[in-house]
């Protein structure tokens, strides 16, 4: 019954997203920002959809389950951190996306005041394709371990049904596919995690009773903080910090900006917002209380040290809470979350590929969708070969993806106009500190999440480099 349900609401969740071919226009523009026509319903849940999918359900459970209540501090940084962000560039990025006529995220950069940076649209492109590869490849990774639980299949036999998935989604609507399927998964996910909360509850006595026997898991489980943070006294805040600047990392993220850019209107951008992050602090709240309520229901999953057997919290419990007719539904909207999110994230591959790296007179529509094809079979490798939790891919991805990206957008929102040298110059600083940081202490590393040193990096670049092009030109125009 189980896998019959999950299969009836695969094949549903597809059709939504094939449905978007009635809509399809053979053209580049609607093939990767769906003719710039979503509404911000549409928008703002695909946002938030793609924001989080494998991350939220696999990766944040994952991580709750292990570390406890002090899981809370990402939520609450990560969320403030992207409004407050929001409140300054969503609605400059959607005017300058029409005003250039940018149909990715690199030309966007590329083009902000009209300059066309090559170098800038070149260096942003290449490094688009590297980190969100690798976060496809965790999308993948995130919907094999959901068909593990359910059927006892091979990880390896999931992640090439996904990729396969993805194929189907990005040949059929492209963007809008994706956007359309986003959009229903949502609304599943929200009320299969209010059930299985609900069924938890009822299990332990309520609020009360759950409670309590959350603070008996273990001593530290139930405490605000991590323990042994670096810096003494000035750690929680400094854990809280780097949190928040991963919420302030989403500009840098293509495949979610995508969304923003794809809005039917610049005068709806705070609808979308009001969408978004309704449904964020919705999912980000259950998501936190399914991590701490599955220790109470499967414990022993905490007899492992890796991550990789944490993960399998929700697909687990959905497993043993729900009838199999819901449980199915619910674990069809996970693999199909994280699929429509790996869709999101090819595409915004693919496009960076054929719109900014490729000469000018090969792009076509059909070249982009070849491009795709290419791009979903390096994603497969990456999760084939990859021993490493969805939870660790993902966060290396955005933090390269919010330092190389986030500071000179930020620049650009604020009027600044950097040359192509010293923009190129902040791109490389932000990737290059996170990698780097990799180095530090683990404690250190454990406290301040690493995107923080890495969009400082590019802004300092910004700040030096720009006081240096200034006194140069005026001892130029000195007599």
């Amino acid at each position: 019954m189980l896998q019959g349900s999950f299969l009836f609401f695969m094949l549903a969740f597809l059709l939504v997203g094939f449905s978007s071919v009635l809509l399809r226009r053979k053209k580049s523009s609607d093939y990767l920002l769906a003719g710039r026509s979503l509404p911000p319903s549409l928008a703002g849940l695909s946002a938030v959809a793609t924001n989080n999918s494998g991350y939220m359900f696999i990766g944040m459970i994952g991580f709750t389950y292990t570390t406890g209540l002090a899981a809370l501090w990402l939520m609450v940084g990560w969320i403030l951190g992207d409004f407050l962000i929001s409140l300054l560039v969503h609605r400059r990025l959607r005017r300058a996306t029409e005003k250039f006529d940018s149909l990715t995220y690199p030309s966007l950069l590329g083009n902000w005041y009209g300059q066309n940076d090559r170098a800038v649209r070149i260096l942003a492109a290449l490094l688009a394709v590297v980190f969100l590869g690798i976060y496809a490849a965790a999308q993948f990774s995130a919907g094999s371990k959901a068909l593990h639980v359910l059927f006892g299949w091979e990880q390896r036999l999931g992640v090439m049904l996904g990729a396969g998935m993805v194929l189907f989604y990005c040949f059929s609507g492209g963007l809008r596919a994706s956007v359309w399927t986003d959009a229903a998964q949502s609304m599943v996910m929200l009320a299969g995690m209010l059930i299985m909360v609900w069924i938890t509850l009822g299990r332990f006595g309520g609020v009360a009773g759950s409670w309590e026997a959350l603070n008996g898991v273990s001593e530290s489980f139930m405490t605000l903080f991590p323990e042994d943070l670096a810096f003494g006294a000035a750690g929680p805040a400094l854990f809280v910090i780097g949190w928040m600047f991963a919420g302030f990392g989403v500009i840098g993220q293509p495949h979610v900006m995508v969304r923003f850019m794809s809005l039917d209107s610049e005068d709806s951008m705070q609808r979308a917002r009001a969408y978004y992050y309704t449904w964020y602090v919705s999912f980000y709240t259950l998501a936190l209380v399914v991590g701490l309520l599955s220790r109470l229901i499967l414990p022993e999953i905490a007899a492992f040290d890796v991550a990789e057997d944490t993960e399998l919290a929700l697909p687990t419990l959905a497993a043993q809470l729900l009838p199999d007719l819901l449980a199915g539904l619910v674990l069809a909207g996970l693999f199909a979350a994280t699929i429509s999110t790996a869709d999101s994230l090819i595409l915004s591959c693919s496009a960076a590929i054929s719109q900014d790296l490729l000469p000018e007179r090969w792009q076509s529509f059909g070249l982009t969708r070849l491009v795709t094809l290419g791009m979903i079979v390096l994603a497969l490798v990456i999760a084939l070969v990859s021993d490493e939790s969805v939870f660790i891919l993902v966060l290396y991805a955005w933090s390269g993806l919010g330092a190389a990206f986030a500071p000179l957008l930020l620049a650009y929102t604020l009027d600044r106009r950097p040359s192509q040298r010293l923009a190129l110059a902040m791109i490389i600083a932000g990737p290059a500190t996170v990698f780097a940081y990799q180095w530090v202490d683990t404690r250190i590393v454990d406290t301040v999440y690493e995107i923080l040193p890495g969009i400082l990096a590019g802004g300092l670049v910004y700040v030096v480099g720009s006081r240096f092009e200034s006194g140069r030109r005026a001892a130029s125009s000195r007599p």
